[in-house]
């Protein structure tokens, strides 16, 4: 059976996610990256992703098709197996499974309504 392995990152909507972001940068030293949003790296080599914290504009559409202001993620150890285990319980995949640099993502809805991305990270770590 798939399971949840971390916090992968904390998604959510702003009025002005740059000005937000460096309020953070500037008063509790929130690592800001040219992206706009934070990555905190595992000081443990041997664990697979890292935390990410990321204000969105209000109009993005990452979030749909929940009505909710923010997205969590979760860290998982098996993707395919963990989509499928939420579709028998219930929940509505969105979309289908991305690869990319940083690993395999998947998203659903779940009973409350909220969009939940899972995170397979690749093995390999992208460049910070």
């Amino acid at each position: 059976m798939a399971k949840v392995i971390g916090l992968g990152g904390i998604f959510f909507k702003s009025a002005d996610p740059v000005t937000l972001a460096t309020w953070y940068k500037t008063h509790l030293q929130v690592p800001i990256e040219n992206w706009g949003g934070a990555a905190f790296y595992h000081t443990d080599k041997a664990t697979l992703g890292y935390h990410v914290w990321t204000p969105f504009a209000h109009s993005t559409d990452y979030f749909e098709p929940s009505d909710k202001s923010f997205m969590f993620n979760f860290i998982v150890d098996d993707l395919a197996q963990a989509l499928t285990q939420v579709e028998q319980g219930g929940g509505q995949l969105v979309g289908g499974i991305e690869d990319s640099e940083f690993g395999r993502f998947g998203w659903f809805i779940d009973p409350d309504g909220n969009k939940v991305e899972l995170w397979q990270p690749s093995v390999i770590p992208p460049e910070k």
